[in-house]
């Protein structure tokens, strides 16, 4: 594998049944790197992050992750790894603490030096002084953030976090992020998330755009959002689909339709404005004008928004 790649993917294929989860998705995550998963649910992500994970075996397809190939050295690789799950992987009848030291226990760990990274970790997501606590009696952004620490507890080299920030406060989900770009920075982890947040993925390093099991297109935030030109035009209307066709046949303009909604992206985008408003007024409900976001370029590569997707 290459040096400078903590995870090499290639052509990786997964089913349930009949039901195609994984479509063979290829990439690779850099060492050292915040890499993330963008999409929303039925994309993929739950499956990758399972296979990554080691949760489910491999079907199809070669994954090689910090030098080991996941189909026959797995367990060597267990070991290098910190998990997050959606799912809480708490102990809810035992305190704080001794979460993290059952944790550490089973990676060998043990005396002054567990109980010194315990409390080193507790400081770090802002749960000292709950270590005393029964987990079950904390709030689901208090659990959030133990599970985490626990994660960390044997000095991973990758963290593998499925949606970190569910039920998380906006402080604490910042606090979050924080912590994991320092680990990046101070430690050299490589840190891979799932998310269906923008705000998130464009905190991470590099994206993969994950949509019907396939890998849309990959790159760091601001290539993505390059991909498209100029500015974009957002219209709602009661009639979107007669007002594409006006569109199309009196400003020669293409717009791609979600919903009531239309999106249009121009390298006149101001110019463009002021002639829709004058000619189409009557047909709009509002517009607006802005710079393309991930989710333009997700909308461009798959002709469909977040939201029509389906659970996983």
């Amino acid at each position: 594998m290459d040096e400078q790649s903590a995870i090499r993917v290639s052509e990786l294929s997964f089913r349930y049944g009949d039901r195609i989860a994984l479509d063979t998705v290829s990439f690779s995550v850099k060492s050292g790197s915040i890499f993330g998963f963008l999409g929303p649910n039925g994309g993929g992500k739950t499956t990758l992050f399972s296979i990554l994970s080691t949760v489910l075996p491999l079907q199809a397809g070669v994954v090689t992750a910090l030098g080991h190939d996941l189909k026959n050295d797995s367990a060597a690789y267990r070991r290098q790894i910190g998990v997050t799950f959606q799912a809480p992987g708490l102990d809810r009848r035992l305190t704080v603490l001794e979460n993290l030291i059952h944790q550490g226990h089973l990676f060998g760990l043990k005396g002054e030096q567990l109980r010194h990274t315990c409390q080193e970790l507790l400081s770090r997501f802002g749960v000292a002084d709950r270590q005393a606590d029964i987990v079950d009696t904390l709030s689901g952004g208090l659990k959030r953030r133990v599970e985490l620490a626990k994660c960390l507890i044997h000095g991973p080299s990758l963290l593998l976090l499925d949606e970190p920030s569910t039920g998380l406060d906006p402080g604490a989900r910042h606090e979050l992020w924080a912590s994991l770009e320092q680990l990046r920075t101070d430690q050299g982890v490589t840190v891979v998330v799932t998310t269906h947040l923008m705000d998130e993925a464009e905190r991470c390093d590099e994206l993969a755009l994950l949509h019907s099991g396939k890998v849309v297109a990959q790159g760091s935030p601001s290539e993505l959002r390059n991909r498209i030109p100029g500015e974009c035009l957002t219209i709602v209307a009661d009639q979107p689909e007669v007002l594409k066709s006006r569109l199309a046949a009196e400003l020669q303009i293409q717009a791609k339709r979600a919903g009531e909604t239309l999106r249009i992206h121009q390298p006149n985008g101001q110019q463009l404005f002021a002639r829709i408003m004058d000619e189409f007024s009557a047909d709009i409900r509002s517009i607006s004008l802005g710079k393309p976001t991930l989710e333009d370029v997700f909308l461009m590569e798959t002709g469909s928004r977040f939201a029509e997707s389906v659970s996983e």
